[in-house]
């Protein structure tokens, strides 16, 4: 197989490196492409990619293109693209539907729309993705693979696909700024900085992979640590009171609908 890149950021670099790391392609078997020419070199050169002086250049010799540009660049950028291969192109512009990137893109194109997220810069990565009209089962199982190189995958409908983005594709913003809060209120509370950062992240990781390794719903194992009139339960009261539960659904609902008016 050979894969094309076209965008050459951090986010089509861990999906790219992920490919390499899992064996599943070969560097030599890679071309890459950046309107930034630095960027393209400096990856081509890291990577041991290969590299190609125009978009249409990268997708004639692929079998599978990742467009990881930016949404306000892409459809312009698909435009001006000509094959005669029919490639599987995959997508991870936020708010682009597989509608609009198959219109910009050649009749019968094969699009799978994707949303991963930062994580998979460190392989723990959340991600899920939707099928265009000509994409095949044969591509859906060959992105759910590729995609599990740098973490989770599954495939949703499209027309959940904003909810993933305000959710999963957002969510480690919400995340760094709960470590942020907790870090900030231990040392109100008189620990020093470091200690409280360190306290904070082992808090989040252990509960998550609580969560992950018991199976058991997070209610269950949140009453666990709630004792009849101890110290949890006053502080979820708090959380409560404060809205913490309603302000984190608005927050995933604002950037779902945001995704929505990205494509409109």
């Amino acid at each position: 197989m050979k894969l094309g890149l076209i965008g050459c950021g951090k986010m089509g670099r861990a999906l790219l490196e992920g490919a390499l790391k899992a064996g599943q392609i070969a560097a030599q078997d890679c071309i890459v492409h950046d309107r930034y020419k630095a960027a393209q070199t400096t990856l081509a050169s890291e990577l041991g990619t290969q590299s190609a002086d125009s978009p249409s250049d990268t997708v004639a010799n692929a079998d599978i293109v990742l467009l990881c540009t930016k949404p306000a660049d892409m459809l312009t950028m698909l435009a001006g693209i000509q094959t005669s291969n029919h490639p599987l192109f995959l997508s991870i512009a936020a708010g682009l539907s597989t509608t609009q990137l198959e219109s910009a893109l050649p009749e019968g194109a094969r699009v799978i729309r994707c949303m991963p997220n930062t994580p998979a810069l460190i392989g723990e990565g959340a991600s899920a993705f939707c099928r265009g009209r000509h994409a095949t089962e044969k591509d859906a199982a060959l992105v759910l693979e590729f995609m599990r190189a740098t973490g989770t995958a599954s495939e949703v409908t499209e027309s959940l696909l904003d909810a993933v983005t305000g959710l999963s594709g957002s969510g480690p913003a919400y995340v760094y700024t709960f470590i942020e809060a907790l870090t900030d209120a231990g040392v109100a509370e008189g620990l020093p900085r470091d200690i409280a950062l360190q306290l904070a992240l082992q808090t989040v990781q252990g509960s998550a992979k609580m969560v992950v390794q018991t199976g058991l719903h997070p209610a269950v194992l949140r009453d666990q640590v709630t004792s009849p009139g101890g110290t949890t339960i006053e502080a979820l009261t708090s959380l409560e009171e404060d809205g913490f539960r309603t302000a984190t659904i608005n927050a995933v609902r604002r950037a779902a609908e945001k995704s929505r008016t990205l494509g409109a």
